[in-house]
Parts: structure tokens; sequence; C-alpha cells
């Protein structure tokens, strides 16, 4: 159905009405000081005639010009049907680890090795897709932290943002507890028991104004449930000038620091060492409790304006026009 947005302005209809007849200096029927008898006197009473039938089509033209543009200030809108949204009550932030360390090449996708960051966007990216009803932000973080998207309902988009997001992009060292202190700040108005930050990180807090320990201890103070995860194999072969030998990519996880975290907000540490581990930590943490909340439900609007505004608008082209040709 059709909605008006501003209805009230429906009210300013009358005011070239009212301003031709009491707002004018003029009187609009004032007679003339001398009457020159013309043809169209003699013309039968109530029928105008050609002349004056042409003159009146300027004024209903204005008068449909003027509807449609006041109709256009009310912003009409289409309503679409009323569609429900699934509500689940979850809000769920990913904060995603972009320093220099995730490119290390220790991870395999179809038999093809690619690197920390490829392999959580393919992971990740599935999770996020399964989130219907749940609200989701992103967070990026390296030197610094940055919202990538703020809660939404819209999974595509934050899954888009997530599969743009290139290593380095906020700066080659990591920043662990300034992504949560952004993830509190993000969460902070939501009710308590509804917000989970699943933060996933290869390495240890080497920048950033705010320890992780001290942002474990904001978060758990403001309800905000932390799920670590570790990511990077624990045993490589490499190949160097004296020959093969087998080394630790994931030499400066900070262990420890994820697992105090974890446990200080009511959460869980874990460690994915390849794609596969990497994908059951997201299947098990697919199975979050849910907090009830009431049903949502929108419906989709579509502006109509431009349509009587361009209508009132070639309608005063065409009084301009028939103006400048009448005066030639």
């Amino acid at each position: 159905m059709i909605h008006f947005e501003w209805p009230w302005l429906f009210i300013v209809l009358p005011l070239p009405w009212v301003y031709r007849h009491f707002l004018s200096s003029v009187p609009p029927h004032e007679g003339a000081a001398l009457r020159v008898p013309r043809l169209e006197d003699f013309a039968q009473p109530g029928a105008g005639t050609p002349s004056q039938d042409l003159r009146r089509w300027p004024l209903w033209i204005a008068a449909i010009a003027w509807l449609m543009l006041v109709s256009a200030s009310a912003q009409p809108q289409w309503l679409g049907d009323l569609i429900q949204l699934p509500v689940s009550g979850r809000d769920l932030m990913l904060a995603v680890d972009l320093s220099g360390s995730m490119q290390e090449r220790d991870f395999l996708i179809g038999g093809r090795t690619v690197d920390r960051l490829t392999a959580t966007k393919r992971v990740a990216g599935e999770f996020i897709q399964k989130r219907e009803g749940d609200r989701i932000g992103l967070i990026l973080f390296g030197e610094q932290a940055y919202s990538q998207t703020p809660l939404t309902f819209d999974r595509q988009t934050v899954d888009i943002l997530l599969q743009e997001a290139v290593i380095g992009l906020a700066g080659r060292a990591t920043a662990i507890g300034d992504a949560i202190g952004l993830a509190v700040k993000r969460l902070r108005r939501r009710e308590q028991g509804q917000r989970v930050l699943i933060l996933l990180t290869d390495g240890a807090n080497t920048a950033g104004e705010v320890t992780p320990l001290d942002a474990a201890d904001l978060a758990a103070r403001e309800g905000l449930k932390i799920y670590t995860i570790g990511i990077g194999a624990d045993k490589m072969m490499v190949r160097d000038l004296f020959g093969t030998r087998y080394v630790n990519p994931a030499s400066e996880l900070d262990e420890k620091t994820l697992t105090t975290i974890a446990e200080k907000t009511g959460g869980r540490y874990f460690r994915a060492k390849n794609t596969e581990e990497l994908q059951k930590i997201y299947g098990l943490l697919d199975k979050l409790e849910p907090v009830a909340q009431d049903a949502e439900s929108f419906r989709p609007k579509t502006a109509l304006f431009p349509w009587p505004l361009s209508g009132a608008l070639l309608l005063s082209a065409l009084l301009a026009l028939g103006r400048i040709l009448g005066r030639l």
C-alpha cells in the first residue's frame, strides 16, 4: 500500500488559493476604469469563449503541479508485505588478526598450500553465512584495531568485507588488547548474556594501548564472553642451503595469554593447527546457546517521491515555455 511519511504537509495545499483571494495586493476582480466592449461580452451566459477556456489551462496545470509538489514533499512510500526476522538474540563480534605473520603459508585447502588469512577467510566465511538470526560485527586488527562493520543482520556484507581484508591493512604488529577493548565498546549497550567475541590470532600482543589481560578484565566486568582461537601449524618442513629441516611456525603464539583471556570471561581457548581443526572449532562455536528475544519484523519501503516531483517539474517547465511563447 501507499504510505505518506509526512502527511501533515498536505495542510499547505490551500496556500495558493488563500494568497490569490486574501493576500494579493491587487484584488483579482477589480474593475477597469474604462470598459471597452468586446465580442466576448455577447457570448451566452455560462458559456466561455475559446480564448477564455484556453486561459484557464495554465491555472489548471499550475494547480496540478502544486498538488504533485506537495505530494512529493509528504514523502510517499510503497510499503511491502510484512517480513518476519528470525532472531536468536546473540550479538556476535569477530576479531581477525591481519598482522604480518598471518601470511605464513602453513595451511592446506584442497591440497593447495595457503596462508593463514586465506584459510581464516574460507572457514570464517562459512561460519558467518550460517549465523541466520544473529547480529554479527567484524573487527580487523594489527598494529591498531578497526571496526570494519557494526552489528548487523546483513551476513552477506560482513562476509564480503572479510574477504576483502588484506594482510598489513591495520599494520604489521598485533594489538590484541585494543581489539578486545574495541569489542567491549561496540557491545556495551547490548544486554548482558548476549555478548560474544570470537578472537582469532597467530601471535602475541606486540602493540596497542591496552594489555590483553587488562582488556580481558574489562570485558569480564561488562559481561562479554570471549572465545580465543590460536592459529598456526606446530610443525612445518622448510628447505634452505643446509638441506631440509622442520620448524615451528607458531612459536610466537602466546597460548598462555589467550587461555587466560578466555578463562577470565567465561569462554574457551581453541588451538587450530590446520584447516580441519579450524572448521571443527567453528562448528563448536556454532552450537553456542542463543538467548531468547522477541521476534522482529519490518516492511520494505520503496520511495515514490521522484514520480510526483518529476511531474511537477515537467508541468512547471511547460508553464514557463507557454509564458515565453506567449510573450513572443
